[in-house]
């Protein structure tokens, strides 16, 4: 694992899909798991971003669709997490870092455990400027979609009500949840919406960097809320503040955010995650 430490992000981007749609093994390390949306198919979906631990091809990966229920489950994989996977390249969306997994494929190898090790492995990918991964999109749709940045500062979080799903998201869970029969023993509990959303606002080191504003799509937003059903919205709010702010990008840790964008919108980029291992 030692070994990844000489590598780092490549300026030139991801390397581009092969060209055959035969399935691909992939060795990642499970970064960041998002926040589940509403799916005809397979009632929600979640994407996965990962950074590969293959010397032979390096840089990020995004997996998606994976069924989130099924990722509920006991023998899938959790985030830091190396795992082996079979993926198509998806040739549907532009950015290069996007693969379809074959999620029955996964071979689960080993946790990596806090910290000094996943450091190791990511410290190197650690990149100083969101204003630079930004420009890159404005020059090339397939530039990088991925990125670890570490903010000089994080100004504070906005924490606001959810709107609730949208009339698209609502026929995908109707088609979903009619699509089971009553033999089916697949959770038909159609996907719930979070109370809040809620929002970084941070400055990287980019010199005259304006700030950014950020939503974020951690799965662990939407958990944190899930785990709070019954308390009052202040609490609530409280809670996200307390976690995401507080305790995540507190003033012991080498906070950087994972981040990334929209294939139908390259220059709008959101927090995934939260890589914070604490000062050295």
């Amino acid at each position: 694992m030692t070994q990844l430490s000489f590598f780092g992000p490549d300026e030139a981007g991801p390397e581009p899909k092969p060209d055959s749609d035969a399935p691909v093994r992939l060795r990642l390390l499970i970064t960041v798991k998002a926040a589940p949306n509403p799916s005809a198919k397979y009632g929600e979906t979640v994407c996965v971003a990962a950074l590969s631990v293959d010397p032979l091809r390096r840089g990020w990966v995004r997996l998606y669709p994976i069924n989130h229920r099924d990722l509920v489950r006991e023998d899938r994989f959790r985030k830091y997490e190396i795992i082996s996977i079979d993926a198509k390249p998806a040739r549907q969306d532009q950015r290069r870092e996007s693969w379809r997994p074959i999620v029955d494929s996964v071979t689960r190898e080993l946790f990596v455990p806090p910290w000094e090790k996943r450091r190791q492995l990511l410290d190197p990918y650690v990149e100083d400027s969101m204003c630079r991964v930004h420009r890159a999109t404005a020059d090339r749709s397939d530039a990088p979609s991925l990125a670890l940045v570490r903010p000089v500062r994080v100004d504070g979080i906005r924490v606001t009500p959810h709107e609730g799903w949208s009339a698209d998201d609502q026929r995908k869970i109707g088609a979903y949840v009619s699509q089971l029969d009553l033999l089916d023993s697949r959770d038909r509990t159609p996907l719930e919406a979070p109370r809040f959303r809620a929002t970084y606002h941070y400055h990287c080191h980019e010199p005259g960097c304006g700030g950014h504003r950020q939503g974020i799509l951690d799965w662990e937003l939407v958990a944190l809320q899930r785990n709070l059903r019954g308390r009052s919205d202040d609490e609530v709010r409280r809670a996200v503040e307390q976690k995401f702010l507080h305790e995540l990008c507190g003033p012991g840790r080498d906070v950087a955010f994972y981040v990334g964008n929209q294939a139908k919108r390259v220059n709008t980029f959101s927090v995934l995650g939260v890589y914070w291992p604490p000062h050295r």
